[in-house]
């Protein structure tokens, strides 16, 4: 009779080998530069224990929570406090008014360092663009808090503003209490403050464009006008599209922190946001699990507009941020 072949070992699954293969990748990059993987460690403990760790809190959005039973004790409610945000008399209101900020500031705040930037760069004279930079990157190391003292004392009924107003005849106006010039305020504040931060990633970018195609357009006439748009703008719209994308991951995240020094009860018309909502609820009312579900609810909606502003540029462009 024939020897019975002897049988072959089972094979490893292809995925087996794959994990394998790729731990031991991971495991040798490690040990050849492990001195960066040190450097990088504190990064990734920061987030894990300030970011990712607080996540096991997200629960109580879904629970009645009480500091007594803690997160596990607290009974379940699903939906609830989610109802009744939407429910509510302010759902809307702070929507709108979130929104708007968000939208003004994208469409007056977002444009002006870029804006600046094409106008630093045509500047010849060395010493009058470093002191251009310098006044305009002052007011970013400015604190929030300082900033909002000298809107308080300029824009008050006998500040500075109301003063030069008055020598022209016109009547003098408490602006930071009038729902209407809010948003005004806001904005134009916020775009003093940061526009010249704003000018550095664009200067970076602006300063990566080979000269030559500066050289070839001026030898087939085209003037400075002409080489801003078809050189210039073109050459930093990939630094535009990925800044633009994280501008559109934090549309519903209004600066809470400067709102909550400006506004007040007159102006809750207009300045009231979804933080500064959430800050009244969660903090001063203690009703955690509501503020919860609202902080949620805003994380979703920018997680989703991210997703969705990053598709569209894979779509129309090939700058993505994954």
């Amino acid at each position: 009779m024939p020897a019975l072949e002897k049988a072959a070992p089972p094979q490893a699954p292809v995925k087996e080998i794959r994990d394998k293969t790729l731990m031991q990748r991971i495991w040798r990059d490690a040990k050849m530069n492990k001195y960066i993987y040190l450097m990088l460690l504190p990064v990734v403990l920061y987030y894990a224990v300030f970011h990712y760790g607080p996540m096991y809190g997200i629960q109580i959005a879904f629970k009645d929570y009480s500091s007594a039973l803690g997160f596990a004790g607290s009974p379940w409610v699903g939906f609830k406090y989610f109802e009744e945000f939407f429910n509510s008399f302010f759902f809307w209101r702070i929507v709108r008014n979130t929104l708007l900020l968000s939208l003004y500031e994208l469409l007056f705040a977002f444009p002006a360092p870029i804006i600046l930037a094409l106008l630093m760069n045509e500047i010849r004279q060395h010493f009058f663009k470093r002191a251009v930079q310098t006044i305009t990157y002052i007011p970013h190391f400015i604190s929030i808090v300082v900033i909002v003292g000298m809107l308080v004392d300029f824009l008050s009924r006998d500040g500075l503003i109301n003063n030069i107003l008055g020598m022209f005849g016109v009547e003098a106006v408490a602006y930071l209490r009038e729902p209407e010039w809010f948003r005004t305020i806001y904005i134009t504040s916020g775009i003093w403050q940061g526009v010249g931060w704003g000018t550095i990633i664009y200067l970076a970018a602006i300063s990566n464009i080979d000269p030559s195609l500066y050289e070839a357009a001026k030898v087939d006439g085209a003037n400075k006008w002409r080489q801003v748009l078809h050189i210039t703008i073109p050459g930093i719209t990939s630094t535009i599209i990925i800044l633009l994308i994280l501008q559109m991951g934090s549309i519903m995240s209004v600066s809470s922190d400067k709102i909550l020094l400006m506004y007040n009860s007159s102006t809750y018309e207009t300045a009231d946001v979804i933080g500064t909502y959430v800050y009244r609820k969660g903090l001063l009312e203690s009703n955690y699990s509501y503020s919860t579900a609202i902080g949620v609810f805003n994380s979703i909606i920018n997680f989703t507009l991210l997703i969705l502003a990053n598709r569209v540029s894979r779509r129309l462009s090939e700058t993505k941020l994954w």
